[in-house]
């Protein structure tokens, strides 16, 4: 393997799958230079031509949806009825934004004495998108669509392990007949990076991915006085009150947690149980986490697949003792499973509290943490107890009470008896280490927009 390209790594096997070389500096330069060029036309199409376009990627998503779903699976050991889904999922997008979108660019008048005025959204230029690999399309597009929709054109880094994936995906665009430029991929290391978002042709910068990247990259896109959204780690709180539901709570928080095997950053992370229930829910919830089958990722039956990257493991893996190092008890799981493969043991933490490693950090994997509250307000407070700020969840009979936490709960969303997701009808960002920016809904659309006034006759 060499240190000058991205390799791809089967998780389930252990066996290298795809090795693509970096770009050279001629193609690194063609590529900026023409999203650049491509902007100067993309972003005087017509908005019906730009409609037309994602209600053609919707095709072409669902035309080569196996193959990318496989491809997605194995990179990075995604199940494969889980990929598919992330397919559909990406071609609802283009669809609901082709709908929807238009009216969100729409002027918007504005009463001014003596005059009128208005609000324009015009396109910025090319973005820059850092993209990690966990929704190796998904998280890509749900940047991509709004922004190439309002005229933008957008340059994807991807991570280095599903490059085969960000190829796929450049071959759904030009199936669509979008233009050269409009969707481009770059394959660099980490100063190619830095490179293209101190480049003048790059207008903005979108990253997902942890917050010690997000630092990094949020820190050159400053400097560059960059507009920048990053998408960051989450650890997120699931409360789960004494009135709830607690068959339908657990359901949802096994879901909530174990989706993906567990590498999702808005997963249910901090499991928060009042007091009288926390017997009750625990039971319930090693049971079904017992139950959820891991396995070759390309079997259907098989929930859980293997962790992304044998370094992610060896890190969950220190997580995971050092929480019972510290005094937490091991309900379920807590190891690497033998053989070949980078499987991790679905694992179930109880007795975890405030000043544990799994409360306090971002656990990227198949392990939920199960902390007691002595009351609501205890668990309120439980939840805030974080550097993180990404989604929360709250499951109760009392609804007023809900919304009350909804309007104190320190992050970017809230779900009352329902597990976190991001759906292009909502706003989807964090706060704190979380990050900043938002994506999806009309948000999305324009976050990479000059929201311009145009006054006439003012005097």
């Amino acid at each position: 393997m060499s240190n000058l390209a991205a390799v791809s790594i089967n998780p389930a096997t252990g066996e290298p799958i795809g090795e693509y070389p970096f770009d050279s500096a001629e193609a690194f330069e063609a590529a900026l230079a023409g999203s650049a060029s491509a902007f100067a036309v993309w972003r005087r199409a017509p908005l019906s031509a730009r409609v037309e376009r994602l209600q053609a990627l919707a095709k072409a998503l669902r035309d080569n949806s196996e193959a990318m779903a496989r491809m997605i699976t194995l990179e990075m050991g995604k199940p494969i009825k889980q990929a598919r889904g992330e397919i559909e999922k990406c071609a609802q997008l283009c669809l609901w934004y082709a709908e929807n979108g238009p009216a969100m660019l729409a002027p918007e008048a504005t009463q001014v004495e003596g005059g009128k005025a208005r609000i324009e959204y015009r396109p910025l230029g090319p973005v820059l998108a850092v993209m990690p690999w966990n929704f190796p399309i998904w998280q890509v597009l749900r940047g991509a669509v709004p922004a190439i929709l309002a005229g933008n054109t957008y340059v994807l880094k991807h991570a280095p392990n599903v490059m085969g994936s960000a190829y796929l995906l450049l071959d759904a665009f030009r199936a669509a007949g979008f233009e050269d430029g409009v969707f481009t991929v770059i394959n660099v290391a980490p100063d190619g990076v830095s490179k293209a978002i101190v480049d003048s042709r790059i207008a903005g910068v979108t990253v997902t991915g942890s917050v010690r990247a997000g630092a990094a990259i949020g820190a050159q896109a400053g400097a560059a006085l960059k507009k920048c959204v990053l998408e960051l780690g989450g650890s997120d709180p699931f409360i789960v009150l004494a009135d709830a539901n607690l068959d339908e709570a657990v359901k949802a928080a096994v879901i909530g947690r174990y989706q993906n095997t567990g590498q999702v950053c808005a997963a249910a992370k901090r499991m928060i149980i009042e007091q009288p229930v926390v017997q009750a829910f625990t039971a319930k919830y090693v049971e079904a986490v017992q139950a959820l089958k891991m396995g070759d990722p390309l079997l259907e039956e098989h929930y859980l697949g293997p962790m992304a990257r044998y370094d992610l493991r060896d890190e969950l893996d220190g997580q995971v003792q050092a929480t019972l190092a510290e005094g937490a008890t091991l309900l379920l799981g807590g190891r690497k499973a033998e053989g070949a493969g980078n499987y991790y043991e679905p694992t179930v933490l109880g007795d975890v509290t405030a000043d544990m490693t799994s409360f306090k950090q971002e656990l990227f994997g198949p392990v939920a943490s199960i902390i007691t509250a002595r009351d609501a307000e205890h668990a309120l407070a439980l939840a805030n107890d974080s550097e993180f700020g990404l989604t929360a969840t709250v499951y109760t009979a009392d609804l007023a009470l809900a919304e009350r936490f909804a309007d104190e709960l320190e992050t970017g969303g809230v779900f009352i008896n329902g597990y976190s997701a991001s759906d292009p009808r909502v706003v989807f960002g964090g706060v704190k280490k979380s990050g900043f920016g938002r994506e999806l809904s009309h948000f999305g659309v324009r976050e990479f927009c000059n929201a311009q006034t145009v006054w006439h006759d003012r005097h």
